[in-house]
C-alpha cells in the first residue's frame, strides 16, 4: 500500500481518462475560505512529482502560481500599457514600435517562466546584424522593463535579461555638418519657407531641435536694452524643450544665448508671416505663444520640421536624404570650431556640461589640430632661420 504523503506535500494521483499523473497542491484560500488548488500532470509519476515540488516550492518563496501560461508577449504588453505613465508621447510611440517590431515576433510566444539569458542572448545576437546598438539598447531596456514588472508581480522568479549584455549592433550613418558654402546655399535656399527662420537660428546658435520646437514669443527679446551700462543685446532664453515636463535635456542646456543680427531678422520676418497666418486660421487658431508652430498655432512635432527641411534642401545641390535638422546643430559646432572659437565656449554655447561630451558627440565637427599652442612657442623660441 503506497504511503500517505505528509500535510503540505500535495497529492498525486493516476488519472485514467487522461492516461497521466496528477499533482495537486494547496496553495491558499480565497476571501471566502475556499481553497485555491494547484495542480500539474506528467507522463511519469517522477515527472508529476517534479513539478509538485516545484510548485511547493514557489509557494514558499512567496511567488504567485497561477501564470505558468503567462508569456513574455503578456508581459512586455503589460508593461506599455502600465508601465510607461509620465513619459512623453514620443517615447511611448517609440517603445510600442520597437516591441511590435523587434520584441513580440521574436520572444512574444515564449512562456515568460521558461525564458532564458540563452533565448536572450540569441535574439540580441540576431538584431545585432541588423540594429544599431542605440536600438539594441532600447529593445533590450524594454524587455529587461517588462520582465522587471513582471518579476514584481509574482509572475517570474528572476530577470534573465540582467544576465545578458548588449553587443554591438550594426554601424549608423555617422553625424556629419554642413560646410560655410554649403551652409550659405542653405540659407540662401530657405528664405522664401515657412520655416527659414527655424534654419537660421538651428544654423546660427546651434539650439536643439526639441528646443527651437518648444520656443515661446515670451522667451524671445528682438530688442535688447541698447542704453543699459552694460548695453544688453537682443537674446533668446533657450529655457524649454518639447520633453515631459517642458524640461530642456539637462540643468546648463538651460541657458540664454545673445542674439546674432542676422537671426534678429529672420524672426521679425517670421513674426510677421506668424500674423497672417492666425489671422487666416481666425477662429482655428490656438494661442501657444510658439515661435514654430503649425497653421492653427499649435506644436510642431519632430516629422514636421524634417519634411520641411527636405523641401528646402531640394532647392540645393544636397541630397535632402543625406541630412536631418540635428545636423545643423553640428554645423554650428563645425563653423564655430573653424572660426577659432574654443572648445569651453562652444559646449557653453550648445548647452553642455563640460567640454567631454562636445568633444565626443561632435568631434569631427571640431578643428583637429590645437594651434594655439604651436603658434605661442613659435613666438617665444622662433626658427634659427628667424621665420614664424
Amino acid at each position: 500500500m503506497t504511503a500517505r504523503r505528509s500535510k503540505g506535500d500535495g497529492g498525486l494521483h493516476w488519472d485514467e481518462k487522461r492516461q497521466r499523473w496528477i499533482a495537486s497542491v494547496t496553495v491558499g484560500y480565497t476571501p471566502a475560505g475556499k481553497r485555491i488548488v494547484k495542480k500539474a500532470s506528467g507522463k511519469t509519476k517522477t515527472e508529476a512529482k517534479n513539478k509538485l515540488k516545484e510548485i511547493i516550492r514557489d509557494h514558499e518563496d512567496g511567488l504567485s502560481t497561477k501564470n505558468d501560461n503567462y508569456t513574455v508577449a503578456d508581459a512586455v504588453r503589460d508593461w506599455l500599457e502600465f508601465g510607461l505613465n509620465g513619459r512623453e508621447a514620443s517615447t511611448i510611440t517609440n517603445r510600442r514600435i520597437l516591441a511590435d517590431q523587434h520584441v513580440i515576433p521574436a520572444l512574444g510566444a515564449r512562456k515568460l517562466r521558461e525564458l532564458s539569458a540563452d533565448d536572450v542572448d540569441r535574439w540580441l545576437a540576431a538584431k545585432a546584424r541588423v540594429l544599431s546598438t542605440e536600438t539594441l539598447r532600447k529593445i533590450h531596456s524594454v524587455l529587461k522593463r517588462s520582465i522587471a514588472r513582471a518579476q514584481a508581480r509574482d509572475k517570474v522568479k528572476r530577470n534573465v535579461v540582467m544576465l545578458c549584455e548588449i553587443p554591438k549592433g550594426k554601424t549608423g550613418r555617422p553625424s556629419k555638418s554642413l560646410t560655410l558654402a554649403q551652409a550659405e546655399a542653405l540659407l540662401k535656399a530657405a528664405e522664401s519657407a515657412n520655416l527659414y527662420a527655424y534654419v537660421v537660428l538651428s544654423l546660427l546658435i546651434g539650439a536643439r531641435t526639441e528646443e527651437l520646437r518648444a520656443l515661446t514669443w515670451s522667451h524671445v527679446d528682438l530688442e535688447g536694452k541698447p542704453d543699459a551700462v552694460p548695453p544688453i543685446p537682443p537674446s533668446i532664453m533657450v529655457w524649454r524643450s518639447v520633453r515631459a515636463g517642458g524640461d530642456t535635456k539637462t540643468q546648463k542646456s538651460r541657458r540664454t544665448l545673445a542674439t546674432p543680427r542676422r537671426c534678429v531678422e529672420a524672426l521679425l520676418r517670421h513674426r510677421e508671416r506668424q500674423a497672417v497666418a492666425k489671422e487666416q486660421a481666425g477662429e482655428l487658431w490656438q494661442e501657444n505663444d510658439l515661435v514654430f508652430a503649425s497653421k492653427h498655432g499649435t506644436e510642431l512635432d519632430a516629422a514636421n520640421v524634417r519634411r520641411a527641411l527636405r523641401v528646402i534642401l531640394k532647392r540645393t545641390d544636397l541630397n535632402p536624404d543625406d541630412w536631418t535638422p540635428r545636423e545643423l546643430r553640428h554645423s554650428f559646432v563645425s563653423l564655430m570650431s573653424d572660426a577659432g572659437v574654443a572648445v569651453e565656449d562652444i559646449a557653453r554655447l550648445v548647452g553642455h556640461k563640460g567640454t567631454v561630451v562636445t568633444e565626443k558627440v561632435y568631434r569631427k565637427q571640431l578643428r583637429p589640430v590645437l594651434l594655439e599652442g604651436a603658434e605661442t612657442m613659435d613666438l617665444i623660441f622662433p626658427s634659427e632661420s628667424g621665420e614664424i
